[in-house]
């Protein structure tokens, strides 16, 4: 139960890139399911950011590394230069 905890507490946050631009909102993680670590954050972005828009994939949505996540408080917070502009 601790897992779907977390990931309950997690579900709606804002994420925010380090230098305080609004990236998105978190709706889902991609978890390793051999190793339990969660790899992705799967973000609905904010369409006023430009780098969070230029990852926008197919679906709509942005996948974050989670190396780029610097803290999680009552915010996300990741590292911009972390992030994959494809």
């Amino acid at each position: 139960m601790g897992k779907y905890t977390l990931a309950r507490q997690l579900s709606g946050k804002k994420v925010i890139t380090n230098d305080g631009e609004e990236f998105g909102r978190l709706v889902d993680v991609d978890i390793n399911e051999i190793t339990g670590k969660i790899e992705e954050l799967i973000v609905e972005p904010n369409p006023d950011n430009p780098a969070a828009e230029e990852m926008r994939g197919d679906d709509g949505l942005c996948n974050c590394p989670y190396d780029a996540v610097l803290a999680v408080g009552d915010f996300v917070i990741i590292e911009k230069r972390s992030l994959k502009h494809e």
